[in-house]
């Protein structure tokens, strides 16, 4: 059995978590409640659960609050799941620090998954590294994140969204090929990181590359058309993205 608490100011939604987890995942074993940061904050200090639901609003404050209060009195192993309403800025920190969320009202489908994902890393007691990127993202109120947090089955890696190259897909895999490491593959699709990244300078030229234009060495228009990166890879360049590249290289020449 896996080990949670249910932490949420709402009894109706507590109550609607546990009907819920005990129809789709048996083996979550519910070993306590709380209802404010205080308590939530005692509830997780006393019991280390290996799982802990946590909605954002709280009575007396945010679950963010209440991960400073338990990371200020003690140390927190437990796998986090966020529980939110639709809030853009958040969900982008929760995706940034490769955290779980499930969006209200809760999915089934989608608490399968995240219970699926749980069950391959609660043993591994490594989610404190990104719960401290996801404060750190949270306090600074930023859209601009400068870290990212990458999970795969060796743990969790943080690193600098400027130090990322490349990310080439690889079906439902994305490989990252970041400066000065090792390659790194994520069990996530190409189009989850391109969401993210975007707005960080990076750009989908094919349906299997998204590059970060800052390490973009040349364009080269024969052959097809590819371009050559920083660490010396030729990527080819979609027909129906030539053009997208030509009028951002331009725009860079022109500043």
């Amino acid at each position: 059995m896996i080990t949670a608490v249910l932490i949420d100011d709402d009894d109706n939604l507590r109550n609607g978590m546990k009907t819920l987890l005990t129809r789709y995942a048996p083996d979550i074993h519910i070993i306590g409640e709380a209802d404010s940061v205080a308590t939530g904050t005692d509830l997780l200090l006393q019991n280390q659960p290996q799982v802990v639901f946590l909605d954002i609003h709280l009575g007396d404050g945010s679950g963010f609050d209440l991960l400073e209060e338990v990371n200020k009195k003690g140390k927190l192993n437990s796998q986090i799941v966020f529980i939110t309403a639709h809030e853009q800025y958040a969900i982008k920190a929760f995706r940034f620090s490769a955290l779980d969320f499930l969006l209200k009202p809760v999915d089934p489908d989608e608490l399968e998954k995240v219970i699926g994902k749980i069950k391959n890393v609660v043993d591994k007691n490594d989610s404190v590294a990104h719960i401290d990127l996801l404060l750190e993202n949270i306090r600074k109120k930023v859209d601009n994140f400068k870290r990212i947090a990458l999970s795969n089955s060796d743990g969790i890696h943080l690193f600098e969204v400027s130090d990322i190259i490349r990310c080439e897909s690889e079906d439902n895999y994305t490989k990252f090929y970041i400066k000065n490491n090792k390659p790194v593959l994520i069990s996530k699709t190409l189009k989850e990181y391109e969401d993210l990244l975007t707005e960080h300078g990076f750009e989908r030229i094919h349906q299997s590359h998204l590059i970060n234009l800052s390490y973009l060495k040349s364009y080269i228009k024969k052959d097809g058309g590819y371009v050559v990166m920083a660490d010396n890879s030729n990527l080819p360049i979609s027909q129906r993205k030539k053009e997208r590249l030509q009028e951002l290289l331009s725009k860079q020449l022109n500043n």
